[in-house]
């Protein structure tokens, strides 16, 4: 009796879905957050209130990015929907015509003929719908869209980033609290690109660079606006 050996990599891949709204939803919580602080300090805003600006920023922030990644990635299952169900009643209706697409598709990947339509014989008899899913529409349980997920996580990783320069509004002296916050929202932001860049596979230090840079310029920018504003008023 012969076995069959399970040979299991781990690849990343699998982490762009999660990996993805993490990485936003964080990066957007320190960099909105921590600007917005930056610009009411700048404007000669009391203590009090840079933390009702921040909790404010905090909660908004998070029901804003859970709602547009819901609605962003549900657009994209109901799109995979669509495409699946169209593709199940062309099954339905001209198997062999989509057995044809099907081999086609190996035979343009290099598969001889022969193998291509052997292939496409056995792929559908154990999953036809699967396989045209994978091979034809490109929609894998991989990379499938999973709004609510997507929307959680995001909500969830942006409250952990906005919490950290809120944080900071809390125990920084009061004279210095707008420096203390951009200091420390540029060593989170480095903090943050760095980890993505690791899980992610890519180079860690120009990770860390990419998301400090923008972070910096976000927050120099709503520093001038509120000085601006601050003077005026």
């Amino acid at each position: 009796m012969k076995f069959m050996h399970r040979h299991t990599e781990s690849h990343r891949s699998d982490r762009i879905g999660w990996l993805r709204a993490a990485v936003l939803g964080a990066n957007d919580g320190i960099v909105s957050t921590a600007s917005l602080l930056i610009g009411v300090a700048a404007a000669s805003a009391s203590h009090s209130t840079l933390l009702v600006t921040g909790m404010a920023g905090l909660m908004a922030g998070a029901m804003s990015m859970a709602a547009g990644e819901y609605i962003s990635v549900h657009s994209q299952a109901d799109t995979e929907q669509a495409d699946l169900s169209r593709e199940r009643a062309e099954l339905a209706s001209d198997p062999k015509a989509e057995h044809i697409e099907l081999a086609n598709i190996y035979m343009h990947r290099g598969v001889s003929p022969a193998l291509a339509h052997q292939v496409a014989d056995q792929l559908m008899a154990h999953d036809a719908l699967g396989s045209h899913a994978r091979d034809e529409l490109g929609i894998s349980e991989t990379l499938t869209a999973k709004p609510v997920q997507a929307a959680l996580a995001s909500a969830a990783s942006f409250v952990s980033g906005a919490a950290l320069p809120l944080a900071v509004t809390f125990i920084a002296p009061e004279h210095s609290v707008g420096l203390w916050i951009a200091l420390m929202s540029l060593v989170f932001l480095a903090a943050l690109g760095a980890i993505a860049a690791k899980a992610g596979g890519a180079r860690v230090m120009i990770g860390a660079w990419r998301v400090t840079f923008w972070g910096a310029l976000a927050m120099g920018v709503t520093a001038l606006v509120g000085r601006l504003f601050g003077a005026v008023v």
